[in-house]
């Protein structure tokens, strides 16, 4: 599959066929087939018509997070490679939306950048106290984005932002 330039991908809640296509420079006709596919396996679904053009279907993701977990994909090698290439886009879309932010950063108000988290952490760590690390940050964060959605379903739209939230925990050895 093509791709646009480095830094032309966008990150939209809704998007038809036709914008895709033009993000990855395919045809609308494999985007569409591409979509419905993601559709049948429940990641994404029909959004709200966003134009007056009826013909146009709208998609949005069924969620607005994923996880990979090793044990979905450990005993089909097919998976595997196909999650570690995958895995590898979505890395270099991570980097290229903070290098974007760090580039922007004077744009945003002063609450914004101050709002604004880089952190980085090497604790020492058994598997089973890393495992429950990430489930505990995945539940605040679910906390966070269910409360955010029914304020924003309420009505209270008022400085709301779409703010991406990427954290990686992974052994190392120095």
């Amino acid at each position: 599959m093509g791709r646009a330039p480095s830094g032309a991908l966008f990150v939209a809640r809704t998007a038809t066929a036709s914008q895709l296509a033009d993000q990855v420079d395919e045809a609308v006709s494999l985007v569409s087939y591409h979509l419905r596919k993601l559709a049948d396996g429940g990641l994404i679904e029909e959004a709200e018509t966003q134009s007056a053009d009826g013909r146009e279907r709208w998609w949005q993701p069924s969620s607005y997070g994923f996880g990979i977990h090793e044990e979905d994909v450990k005993d089909a090698p097919e998976l595997a490679a196909a999650s570690a290439a995958f895995g590898r886009t979505v890395s270099e879309q991570r980097a290229e939306m903070h290098t974007r932010f760090l580039d922007e950063r004077l744009t945003w108000s002063d609450a914004w950048r101050s709002a604004s988290i880089s952190s980085e952490w090497l604790p020492r760590l058994t598997a089973a106290e890393l495992a429950a690390l990430g489930a505990e940050l995945e539940a605040v964060l679910r906390k966070y984005d269910q409360a955010a959605r029914a304020a924003e379903a309420a009505g209270d739209t008022e400085g709301r932002e779409n703010v991406a939230v990427h954290l990686h925990g992974f052994p190392y050895r120095p």
